[in-house]
C-alpha cells in the first residue's frame, strides 16, 4: 500500500478507474429515492405535494456533510475520513430499508446524504494525482463515473422496484456499498494533506473564501441553477409519466436510461476546458438547459411524440449538468491545491443547495400545476443563471 502526499502527481490508472467507480457507486444512494417518490409517499402516508422532501432532505444531509465533513479533507488522512463517512451511508441505508414512517424515512434519507460526501472526497482526491495540463481530464473521467452513478440510480431503482418493491433498493445498496468501503480500506491509497490550520479555523475560512474568490462564487451560483432545474425535472417527470402517460415503474426506469447519455458530456467539457473553453462551452450549457424545458412543450398534442421529445429533453438536460459540472470543478480547482477540499466543499455544497431548491418546488409546483408549472418554474432558473452570464468578464473563466 502507498501513500499519496500533497506533492505527488503521479499515480498508476488504476487508481483514476476505481475513483471512477467509487464515486458512481456513493453518489447513486443519493438518487435512489427519486423515481420512487411516488411509492414510497404511498407507503409511508406522505402527501403527494410534501414528496419532493424526499429527495430534498437527503440533499439538505450531502449540504451539511459538503460543509462540515468535507473541508476535513484538507486536515486529515483522506481515506480515513472516506471510510468513516461510509459506514454512516451504511447504516442510514439500513434504517431507510426498515422505515415506516414518513419521519423515519425522512430522517434515514438525511444521513444518507450526509455520508454520500465521501465521493466529494474522493474527487479533489483524483485532481491531487494529476498535472495541471491533465486536470480537466482526470476530473473529467472520475466525474464520469460519479454522473453514470447519479443518471443510473433512477434507472436501477424503478428496476428493482418493479421486481422486489422499494425497501430492496436499500437493502442491496447497503450490501454493495458494504463491500466497496472494504475494498477501498484494502487498496487506497493514503493522501496525508499538510493543514496549516485547525478545524475551526477551516470552518471559519469557507465563508471568506466564498466572498473573496469570484470564480468560486460565480461557478458555484451556475452549477446551482442548473442544478436546481435538474433536480426539479427528476422529481416531477416520475410523476408527470406515471400520471400522464401511464407509465409502469419498469417504464420509467427505461425513460431514466436516457438520461444516461448525458454523462459523455463531462470527459468532453473536461478535455476542451484544458484548452481553454471553459467560458464559450459554460454559456452553451446554460443555454441547452433552458431548451430542455422549451421543447418537452413540442408536440403536446401527440403521446408518442410528446414522450419522445420528454426523452430528448432528459438527455440535453443532463448534457448541460453534467458538462457545466465538470468545468466548473476544474475552475475552481486551479485556485490552490492547500484550499481544494475547502473549495470543492463550498462549490458542491452551494449547487447541492439549489438541488434542494429545486426538488421541493417541483413536487410543489406540480402538486398545484401539473407539468406545465413545474417545467416554467425549471426553464425559468437557468434563464436566470444565463443573465448572470452575461455579466462575466472574459477574465472570470
Amino acid at each position: 500500500m502507498m501513500n499519496i502526499h500533497p506533492e505527488t502527481k503521479k499515480a498508476p490508472r488504476w487508481i483514476t478507474f476505481l475513483l471512477a467507480v467509487s464515486c458512481g457507486v456513493i453518489v447513486a444512494n443519493l438518487y435512489y429515492a427519486q423515481p420512487l417518490v411516488g411509492p414510497i409517499s404511498a407507503d409511508t402516508h406522505l402527501p403527494l405535494a410534501s414528496a419532493g422532501f424526499i429527495v430534498t432532505l437527503t440533499q439538505i444531509g450531502y449540504v451539511l456533510g459538503l460543509l462540515f465533513i468535507v473541508p476535513l479533507s484538507d486536515l486529515v488522512e483522506n481515506r480515513r475520513l472516506v471510510l468513516s463517512a461510509l459506514a454512516v451511508v451504511i447504516c442510514a441505508l439500513a434504517a431507510a430499508y426498515l422505515a415506516d414512517n414518513a419521519l423515519f424515512f425522512l430522517i434515514a434519507s438525511m444521513f444518507i446524504g450526509l455520508g454520500s460526501v465521501a465521493t466529494q472526497i474522493l474527487v479533489p482526491y483524483a485532481a491531487h494525482l494529476a498535472t495541471e495540463e491533465q486536470r480537466g481530464q482526470v476530473v473529467g473521467n472520475v466525474m464520469s463515473g460519479l454522473l453514470l452513478g447519479i443518471m443510473l440510480a433512477r434507472p436501477v431503482a424503478s428496476m428493482i422496484t418493479d421486481f422486489l418493491g422499494w425497501r430492496s433498493v436499500f437493502a442491496l445498496s447497503a450490501v454493495i456499498t458494504a463491500v466497496l468501503a472494504g475494498l477501498l480500506a484494502f487498496v487506497l491509497p493514503k493522501r496525508i494533506p499538510a493543514p496549516a490550520m485547525n478545524y475551526s479555523a477551516l470552518l471559519g475560512s469557507l465563508w471568506e473564501l466564498f466572498k473573496t474568490k469570484s470564480v468560486l462564487r460565480r461557478r458555484s451560483l451556475y452549477q446551482a441553477c442548473l442544478f436546481s432545474a435538474f433536480s426539479l425535472f427528476w422529481t416531477v417527470t416520475p410523476l408527470w409519466l406515471a400520471s400522464h402517460f401511464h407509465l409502469s415503474q419498469q417504464g420509467i426506469a427505461l425513460f431514466a436510461f436516457a438520461g444516461v447519455a448525458g454523462a459523455i458530456a463531462a470527459p468532453i467539457a473536461g478535455r476542451l476546458a484544458d484548452r481553454g473553453w471553459t467560458k464559450p462551452l459554460t454559456g452553451m450549457a446554460i443555454g441547452i438547459a433552458a431548451l430542455s424545458f422549451v421543447i418537452t412543450h413540442i408536440f403536446e398534442d401527440n403521446p408518442t411524440l410528446s414522450l419522445f421529445m420528454l426523452v430528448i429533453a432528459a438527455i440535453t438536460l443532463d448534457m448541460a449538468v453534467s458538462g457545466n459540472l465538470v468545468l466548473g470543478q476544474r475552475a475552481v480547482y486551479a485556485l490552490g491545491s492547500d484550499i481544494r477540499g475547502r473549495v470543492n466543499g463550498i462549490f458542491m455544497a452551494v449547487f447541492f443547495i439549489g438541488g434542494a431548491i429545486g426538488s421541493a418546488l417541483g413536487g410543489w409546483a406540480y402538486a398545484y400545476g401539473s407539468w406545465m408549472f413545474a417545467s416554467i418554474l425549471g426553464m425559468a432558473i437557468p434563464v436566470a443563471a444565463l443573465l448572470y452570464y452575461f455579466t462575466e468578464r472574459t477574465d472570470a473563466s
